[in-house]
């Protein structure tokens, strides 16, 4: 019997802990903090620790920091949670793995890197990482699911007819967010609670492995990160974007580093379908925080500044879009990557599977967009094929409003997100 909490919802990341289990001595799950860490990790464990538990004035921390086998004593797979608030647990939970042949013996959960100063090893073959992101609309039950992304790979998509969203139920879906202790309250309270979550994590980076940051120079750089969610903003933009001259572009790759740390982004990769082309690695990444909720709290935005502010809803809604693809793309092995090259040819998101094969999408958030983003692919697709031996397999418009699933005579799918979904997930809750 595990130890899955009353109420869990099935996510994306209980298949790939499972797997990781029979591959691996043990598992470290990394994320931002309150994205499900912890539920998840307790619905593969049969035992836990929680490091960070203020009982019996932090009981568990002090015997783990006194003696490591304290956190390994119990039914295995046993959770360790928050891992990092002792750094001297990745050493020990290695060396307690190199002690049995046996896989699946640990879990580990920790929402920040450590330094890695006095850890001796990475621990490769031993500890496997899973890095987990905040519930997709389909993982919450706001979409229906009836578009499974492999099938636009597959050829076996079928046209339907689908619910409408309202442009005021995509803003309070982008306003809620993904995190799991939103779920079933109104966006008003969920942006109360994100703004709050937001001043804390502010306060992680600011003391983070007990260094004295700049508070209002970190909270400047965060409001840019904001302002240019789904763009691919340089330093140099950010550094003009929290008043030039105040803080050197070393110190904002240096808070940038540190929100890496934290889990509070989230890039999107560039794109080639030249797979030995520098661009591949070479590229400015997209720009994302964690989740697009964190965007609106960073920015005081509110339901109603957005309904009267569509551009900049338009690119929290492409990070909503770009959040969901990321994790229905993981689902069936394949990641996401953005394209964008010198002649100014953009594609929203790429999605690239593991046998090689890759798609195309643009993100829309009105029906009247379609067109022009079919348009685009369509160029794109055809300047690619006279330069590439891997051209795109699919290409498809990710739709906001949009009340069908459809694939249009010039062959480009169309789907609203509301419809969108990875893999299945066995008892998944109904839209």
């Amino acid at each position: 019997m595990t130890l899955t909490p009353n109420g869990y919802i099935p996510r994306y990341v209980d298949k790939e802990i499972g797997f990781m289990l029979g591959a691996f001595g043990a598992v470290c799950i990394e994320g931002p903090k309150t994205c499900g860490k912890t539920w998840a990790s307790l619905n593969a464990a049969r035992s836990v620790i929680m490091i960070d538990d203020g009982s019996g004035n932090f009981q568990n921390r002090r015997l783990v920091s006194f003696d490591s086998k304290y956190a390994f004593s119990g039914e295995e797979p046993r959770l360790i949670d928050e891992w990092q608030e002792i750094p001297s647990l990745w050493d020990a939970t290695r060396s307690e793995v190199d002690k049995s042949r046996e896989n699946g013996r640990f879990i580990l959960t920790g929402s920040s890197t450590p330094v890695w100063k006095g850890i001796m090893h990475s621990a490769a073959g031993r500890i496997g990482r899973i890095q987990m992101r905040t519930m997709s609309l389909y993982e919450s039950g706001d979409s229906d699911g009836s578009v499974p992304l492999l099938d636009l790979f597959d050829g076996s998509f079928e046209s339907c007819l689908s619910e409408t969203a309202s442009l005021e139920t995509l803003i309070d879906l982008t306003v809620r967010g993904g995190w799991p202790r939103n779920l079933g309250r109104s966006a008003e309270q969920s942006l109360a609670i994100n703004t709050g979550y937001l001043d804390t994590c502010i306060e992680d980076a600011c003391r983070l492995d007990g260094s004295a940051r700049n508070r209002a120079k970190v909270e400047m750089v965060m409001r840019s990160l904001a302002r240019n969610e789904s763009t691919v903003a340089s330093i140099d933009r950010i550094q003009s974007d929290v008043r030039e001259g105040t803080v050197s572009d070393n110190a904002i790759a240096h808070y940038l580093d540190v929100f890496r740390r934290i889990f509070l982004i989230n890039d999107q990769p560039s794109f080639s379908p030249n797979y030995r082309s520098p661009v591949r690695v070479g590229k400015a990444v997209k720009r994302h925080l964690a989740d697009p909720s964190l965007a609106v709290a960073a920015l005081r935005m509110t339901p109603k500044k957005l309904l009267n502010d569509l551009n900049t809803f338009g690119f929290l809604f492409e990070a909503l879009c770009e959040r969901d693809l990321d994790i229905y793309a993981r689902s069936i092995g394949g990641r996401q990557y953005h394209y964008r090259d010198g002649a100014g040819r953009e594609i929203d998101s790429v999605i690239e599977l593991d046998d090689g094969r890759w798609g195309a999408f643009e993100i829309k958030l009105g029906a009247s967009q379609i067109d022009a983003a079919a348009e685009n692919l369509l160029k794109i697709d055809s300047y690619i094929r006279e330069r590439a031996d891997n051209p795109p397999s699919t290409l498809c418009v990710i739709c906001g409003i949009c009340g069908a699933t459809y694939r249009r005579p010039d062959g480009v799918y169309v789907v609203p997100i509301t419809s969108l979904r990875g893999v299945e997930i066995p008892g998944r809750i109904s839209s």
